[in-house]
């Protein structure tokens, strides 16, 4: 090889660090600030939820209680969430210096999915806070009857579904998700419908219809009874005015009685 080859393989050489080396300081330049931006707004965003109340709230739509075997509350598991969004979105940056490459595309897909995936969190957290609402609207309602608390676990668990599912489609995985399920479970009672209630089990869904019914029956006297007494019981707690005070008031301020009447 002749000294003008070697002459321009240092050249090349020395041109590939020179283009190199600024580019990678920018790069942990960059990833550093991101690191402790991403710290003080974990930070933040912990002591923000907590002092508005986020976790209480949480507690009273029931996401709390999934969150009790995890090392994270719900205000802290927001704050992690943010954490690592601002990294992905810090690496997503960093990673841009070197030009177009592999890493920058796929980080780029996951933040451009990241406020979907905060959507469907914060969909998540309302359907459950509705569904609890709802839960306790309904079991104290009907809390004298003995399938109260099945109506209101049946209407917690709809609307609590509701709200995955809504999330799912939000994060855009409804359709590769929730179709075949529904669909299998719309075959499952379709088929239980088609061979047992038209066929062989006609007579005991009868039999258990009517006794559903005659149950119905006397559930709605109960309630009927209920209602009766709270009215009895608000009409006695009601004050009945004083008849002796009443006729004082309407006797004329100039009448005097009479001697001996009384």
């Amino acid at each position: 090889m002749n000294p003008e080859d070697w002459r321009r393989g240092l050249a090349d050489a020395w041109t590939s660090v020179a283009t190199f080396v600024p580019k990678f300081l920018a790069f942990l330049v960059i990833l550093l600030a991101g690191w402790l931006l991403a710290k003080l707004l974990r930070k933040g965003v912990d002591a923000l939820l907590e002092r508005v109340g986020f976790d209480r709230w949480v507690e009273r739509g029931g996401v709390g209680r999934m969150l009790a075997s995890s090392r994270y509350d719900a205000s802290g598991l927001i704050a992690a969430i943010v954490y690592y969004a601002v990294l992905l979105v810090t690496l997503q940056i960093s990673f841009s210096v070197f030009g177009p490459n592999p890493v920058s595309a796929l980080l780029t897909a996951i933040v451009a999915w990241l406020p979907k995936a905060a959507v469907a969190i914060v969909i998540v957290v309302i359907a459950a806070a509705i569904a609890s609402a709802v839960k306790d609207i309904v079991s104290s309602a009907l809390s004298r009857l003995s399938y109260g608390g099945t109506l209101a676990t049946i209407a917690y668990v709809f609307i609590l579904g509701l709200g995955v599912i809504a999330a799912l489609n939000q994060i855009e995985v409804a359709t590769a998700v929730t179709t075949p399920v529904l669909i299998a479970f719309l075959a499952t009672v379709t088929g239980i419908l088609v061979v047992g209630v038209g066929g062989g089990l006609i007579r005991p869904m009868r039999q258990r219809w009517e006794g559903w019914l005659t149950r119905a029956e006397l559930e709605a006297k109960v309630v009927r009874t209920q209602a009766a007494i709270y009215d009895r019981e608000r009409r006695d707690a009601q004050p009945t005015p004083d008849v002796n005070a009443t006729q004082e008031i309407r006797q004329p301020a100039g009448h005097q009685s009479r001697p001996g009447q009384a």
